[in-house]
């Protein structure tokens, strides 16, 4: 088996968020709202802030698919459509896996995703329900 530089996406990952975030478990139509841009506060009322890895990056494209269950172009299209319209904004782009770690533990309110090999207890899991 060949292996990449960088993590492969046969490498389990999580749905991470701050510590912040009260919840511990998301539903799965939760999870498409708030990475859809169309969720913008936890059941707390607290602001959401997502963020996601560059479109074509192998973890953010298995997340899109096996989480989402849609494919990184479909969900560009509806950010863009959102930022074009006026009536939303794009989630903010990391451009690894350690900024993605650094900026969800760091951000309150923060959800992201990330190998599980990448991770700390500066963040905490998230199940999906």
């Amino acid at each position: 088996m060949i292996h990449c530089s960088s993590a492969g996406a046969d490498e389990g990952y999580e749905i991470i968020a701050n510590p912040s975030v009260a919840e511990k478990t998301i539903s799965k139509s939760s999870l498409r709202a708030i990475f859809g841009m169309r969720l913008h506060a936890w059941p707390d009322g607290s602001a959401i802030r997502v963020f996601v890895l560059p479109d074509d990056a192998p973890l953010h494209i298995a997340f899109s698919k096996e989480k989402l269950n849609v494919f990184p172009y479909q969900l560009r299209l509806a950010w863009d459509r959102l930022v074009f319209s006026g009536t939303g904004q794009a989630p903010d782009i990391v451009n690894s896996p350690e900024e993605m770690l650094t900026k969800v533990a760091s951000t309150p309110g923060a959800i992201g995703y990330l190998y599980k090999s990448r991770m700390d207890d500066r963040v905490n899991v998230l199940q999906i329900k």
